[in-house]
């Protein structure tokens, strides 16, 4: 599945005033109701978009599947299943369903994929 799909930000149940790739940083949270926003991600083909709730006893646990990495061709990598991502300042992210990491090595979200091998024409 294309994780450009744009259907969290074009056509008629976009968000563009929550979801604008040409911004930095291109998600802007501010920009929509709680529910607006829990709907397109989870309409996210991919599963590149992921939420959690403030309130801890409201999220859902972990996915239960097999964990698989998948080097898409001039693009990232896709890493299918739980993951915890441990950041160079020490802090830890848990992430499931599907994480895309930087290969090109110019994304300004690292380690994760902001799109930017596209606009940089990287090939692998």
């Amino acid at each position: 599945m294309c994780i450009h799909s744009t259907k969290c930000w074009k056509g008629e149940s976009g968000l563009r005033n929550v979801f604008d790739p040409a911004k930095k940083p291109w998600i802007t949270p501010e920009g929509g109701t709680t529910e607006q926003i829990i709907e397109r991600v989870n309409n996210c083909p991919s599963k590149a978009l992921s939420f959690y709730y403030n309130d801890e006893s409201k999220n859902i646990q972990s996915a239960t599947v097999e964990n698989i990495a998948e080097v898409l061709p001039n693009g990232p990598l896709l890493v299918y299943g739980n993951l915890k991502v441990k950041h160079k300042d020490g802090s830890e992210l848990h992430k499931n369903n599907v994480t895309a990491f930087c290969r090109c090595g110019a994304s300004s979200n690292k380690p994760y994929c902001d799109g930017t091998h596209v606009k940089i024409e990287f090939k692998d």
